[in-house]
């Protein structure tokens, strides 16, 4: 089995559990609840029409649908990056990137909203609410970022 198949066996697993948690969080959270995980970490419900972290949540006609295609673009780019090179070191942060993408598109392509629930804070101060997709996007960019910049350089010292 090529590693690119096993890749997407990989994605298809994440972004399940994407969705996943979702729905669990959806079925059984109430907006408003909070559920402390950890001391900086709380399950609190929330509806995101922008981005990761909830970057641009104007809920308009361009957040709701220019987002989904700006990220089904994103998506037949980084698919086009991951089979190019299948034996390329970046292909698990860009199977990260895309398990994630993928994740808030569904979650997003339903009602125009992607699904929120994790909030991290210090004390009373809270910084962003986010979910397991935008993890995921988050983990394999600060990947892809260091290990393109270890490729730089290794190619500098040359």
């Amino acid at each position: 089995m090529h590693n690119y198949k096993l890749g997407y066996l990989s994605i298809g697993a994440l972004v399940f559990l994407d969705l996943f948690s979702k729905y669990f969080v959806q079925k059984y959270l109430d907006i408003g609840t909070s559920i402390e995980l950890i001391p900086i970490l709380d399950l609190v419900l929330a509806y995101n029409s922008g981005i990761a972290f909830s970057l641009f949540d104007y809920n308009n006609f361009f957040t709701t649908y220019g987002l989904l295609i700006i990220g089904i673009i994103l998506i037949v780019y980084l698919h086009y990056i991951y089979r190019k090179d299948p034996l390329s070191q970046q292909n698990f942060s860009i199977a990260m990137i895309l398990a994630g993408a993928i994740g808030n598109i569904l979650d997003r392509f339903c009602d125009g909203v992607v699904t929120d629930f994790l909030r991290f804070h210090i004390g009373n101060t809270s910084f962003f609410i986010f979910n397991i997709a935008d993890a995921y996007i988050t983990v394999g960019a600060i990947l892809f970022f260091f290990m393109e910049f270890k490729k730089y350089l290794h190619n500098r010292s040359r």
